[in-house]
């Protein structure tokens, strides 16, 4: 054996630990624990449908803040009734139509 080929087994041996230790932390952290980066893309993923959750009942909360504004007055409380619930004043008929579809 040559004193080159020495050298080059000596050098592939020495990096070849660092290479190894390098792949070994790059598999726990990809692929292993809590703090994995599979783990991490999963949590992205469930924190952005929980935002569109929140998001979409922040909405019907305003909405429903809206109406509840509307209906704070007596002649929209009193069409919401007739329109929903079909009341009417004594002496008054209602004559329900109904749209085909």
């Amino acid at each position: 054996m040559t004193f080159s080929e020495f050298w080059t087994t000596i050098k592939i041996r020495k990096w070849g630990k660092y290479i190894l230790t390098l792949l070994v932390f790059l598999v726990i952290f990809l692929f292993i624990g809590d703090q994995s980066l599979i783990h991490f893309v999963r949590r992205g993923r469930e924190i952005r449908h929980l935002e569109e959750q929140r998001d979409m009942y922040r909405e019907g909360t305003e909405k429903a803040q809206r109406e509840i504004q509307a209906l704070n007055q007596p002649d929209s409380l009193e069409r919401y009734a007739r329109e929903h619930y079909f009341m009417h004043l004594p002496n008054e008929d209602i004559y329900i139509v109904e749209e085909p579809e």
